[in-house]
């Protein structure tokens, strides 16, 4: 069983609970940071479960507070009154300087805050997010492009390689 976890984990000690592979698709990701959740027990214990979607979550700065909105947790099966609402906002840990940089940066035109994944470091919950910019339709089909043409000169060189050494 403590392998079972082991290969959960990856070399960090993070153990991911839901990726936004969306976002990277959407958003130039500028700049990243890792920061911690304000959570109830009900919240957590259904994360444990690894059960969390984070694709249409944003961040938002108010007050010199970091917010995360529209992240769905869904409610814990074995939770009581005391359960949460799947979609509540919920508060970002960060330090003070950090906010006000991110609040300078997100004052310009179409820079956003983006979750990108949401994990278990050492036992805490954590929420990775992006200042990021939005993308333009013909953006995201140069970078599938990009993506598709590396993919095809990877392969192409793998099986010269293959046919050299045969």
């Amino acid at each position: 069983m403590a392998k079972d976890k082991a290969k959960d984990k990856d070399k960090s000690g993070r153990k991911l609970i839901a990726q936004n592979k969306k976002a990277r698709h959407d958003y130039l990701i500028l700049d990243t940071y890792e920061c911690g959740l304000v959570l109830t027990g009900t919240e957590v214990k259904s994360l444990r479960q690894g059960r969390a979607s984070l694709v249409d979550g944003f961040g938002q700065l108010d007050g010199g507070e970091a917010w995360l909105h529209n992240v769905h947790i869904p409610e814990y099966a074995q939770g009581t009154w005391t359960n949460h609402s799947a979609r509540r906002k919920r508060k970002l840990l960060l330090h003070r300087v950090e906010i006000a940089k991110l609040e300078q940066k997100t004052q310009e035109t179409g820079h956003t805050l983006v979750p990108l994944a949401l994990y278990f470091k050492d036992g805490r919950a954590k929420v990775e997010i992006a200042l990021a910019k939005g993308k333009k339709e013909y953006d995201k089909r140069q970078t599938l492009r990009e993506k598709q043409d590396r993919r095809e000169a990877d392969r192409a060189i793998s099986a010269a390689r293959r046919r050299q050494r045969a």
